[in-house]
């Protein structure tokens, strides 16, 4: 997979957030400072972001710990993929779910150079991992114990309080408003190996997320489409890097490119699972 840390910048704009809308300083692909956002905002430090160096090699993929709950395509937008997309929504109406029976959770994007929280927002808001959010750790003598909070302990937790009973675009608002959101994605995009674009840069890499829901579907999330994407069905014991779930969701993105024949194929996957220290 093609190393994409370094975001680069094209011009012209993102025709699905107006240019006088808010603009954060582009997130660097990279786990560390993933795990680091999401940290600060309240996901439990006992799972995290990592690398995934290969979906074909056996022995590359068992670095990754299992199961994955989350599963991030990094890809600069390339004709084909703005083409399929066009064609996959046309017609569509807008996403217009909300509400506890919502079976994933769904964010539209309205700020520039977002597509990077976005998708990290939408790892931790669905699956199994939401177990994960707002959690305190007793450690006794022989084992550590978690515990879910009694009452919302974070702003990550407030946030998903709040935005569950909204529609699409309410729910939007409540991201685009949020100090405590903008506070710790701002922390986040200073840090990093490389140095961060400015807000006002438009960067070609977007983000995409692979989810599973409760019901075993497959998920595409992306706040730059029209709603959640239901892509298949998955068996109880299988993860997002499962090869079903690699089929209906990373491979097909990969064969539609290469089809296309746009040359070096440029992506990169990072998974949500247990943290390694």
């Amino acid at each position: 997979m093609a190393d994409l840390g370094t975001v680069s910048t094209v011009p012209g704009d993102n025709p699905d957030v107006p240019a006088n809308k808010k603009r954060f300083v582009p997130l660097e692909n990279n786990p560390e400072v993933m795990s680091s956002l999401m940290h600060q905002l309240g996901l439990s430090p006992s799972v995290g972001f990592h690398d995934v160096y290969s979906i074909d090699d056996p022995d590359l993929l068992a670095f990754v710990p299992r199961p994955v709950y989350a599963l991030l395509l990094v890809f600069p937008v390339s004709e084909t993929y703005e083409k399929f997309r066009a064609q996959e929504d046309q017609g569509k109406p807008p996403y217009d779910g909300s509400g506890p029976d919502e079976e994933v959770m769904w964010f539209k994007q309205t700020i520039g150079n977002a597509c990077g929280l976005i998708g990290l927002l939408h790892g931790a808001s669905n699956g199994l991992v939401t177990k994960f959010i707002g959690m305190i750790f007793l450690v006794g003598s022989s084992e550590m114990v978690a515990e879910t909070l009694a009452e919302p302990g974070s702003d990550l937790d407030r946030l998903l309080e709040q935005a569950v009973p909204l529609k699409p675009m309410a729910r939007a608002d409540l991201l685009y408003e949020s100090r405590a959101l903008e506070s710790a994605h701002q922390a986040a995009a200073a840090k990093g190996d490389t140095a961060a674009p400015a807000a006002d840069d438009n960067v070609d890499l977007h983000y995409v997320c692979f989810v599973k829901s409760s019901d075993n579907n497959l998920w595409e999330l992306d706040g730059q489409r029209k709603g959640p994407l239901k892509r298949g069905k998955l068996d109880a014991e299988e993860d997002v890097l499962s090869g079903r779930a690699l089929e209906l969701g990373v491979r097909s993105f990969l064969k539609r490119e290469e089809a296309a024949g746009g040359g070096e194929l440029r992506f990169s996957l990072v998974a949500l699972g247990q943290s390694l220290d």
